[in-house]
């Protein structure tokens, strides 16, 4: 039977910068979503197009994928299977491994991208880069990488 953790309780103020955390990324994400919205996709499929975009040959593993845009692969496939109606995103087998499926970003889904990079990088500046200190922002990047090289 495992052992009860003892609770360590946060203080006031670490709880306020937690839910303060907590809003702020939620408030940038639906900032973000608002702004992509008017073509047709929302962050999470932006991100995957990105994704495609950045890869060899403009295509990655869906297994890869799915970890590049931290999604589950059930996830991810919805996602995907959506995008490839819309004619954004191919998939086709690998022929290496007969299990393996690749995402493969199709010129209309890089035409997608190419229109809707300039509106989010203008809200990701608005939402997110512009109403933060210089200084602070160094601060969250220097916070976030210790986040994740945290285990």
């Amino acid at each position: 039977m495992s052992e009860r953790v003892q609770a360590r309780w946060l203080d006031r103020e670490q709880q306020r910068i937690w839910r303060t955390y907590l809003l702020g990324v939620a408030r940038v994400n639906e900032r973000l979503d608002d702004a992509l919205r008017q073509f047709g996709i929302d962050l999470g499929e932006y991100e995957i197009l990105v994704s495609l975009e950045e890869a060899d040959q403009r295509r990655l593993r869906m297994s890869d994928l799915a970890e590049k845009v931290h999604q589950s692969r059930s996830r991810l496939t919805h996602t995907v299977a959506r995008m490839e109606k819309a004619g954004f995103v191919e998939r086709e087998a690998c022929p290496t491994d007969r299990r393996g499926v690749w995402a493969h970003l199709t010129d209309e889904g890089f035409e997608l991208l190419k229109e809707a990079a300039p509106s989010h990088v203008e809200s990701v500046r608005n939402a997110f880069i512009e109403p933060v200190d210089p200084e602070d922002f160094r601060a969250l990047g220097r916070a976030f990488e210790a986040v994740l090289s945290a285990e």
